[in-house]
């Protein structure tokens, strides 16, 4: 997709270039990090907890809920 400067106007786009800048705010909107990279140690501890899972350890949500008070 085209560069859109900041100074172009809508009016000025076209029909997908106008899409694109839809399509771009809505997927910031739905996921800020989009794009970024994730880091190793973050892989890895993500990793470690799909892995805690399996094993049924950890914490259930509805002991965290009573914890903090939530319904």
């Amino acid at each position: 997709m085209p560069t859109i400067t900041r100074d172009k106007k809508v009016s000025d786009l076209t029909v997908e270039e106008l899409k694109g800048l839809i399509r771009d705010t809505l997927y910031d909107l739905i996921d800020p990090d989009r794009g970024l990279e994730l880091r190793d140690e973050i892989e890895e501890r993500l990793r470690e907890s799909a892995k805690q899972k399996k094993r049924g350890e950890g914490i259930p949500l509805k002991a965290v809920k009573k914890q903090l008070g939530l319904k």
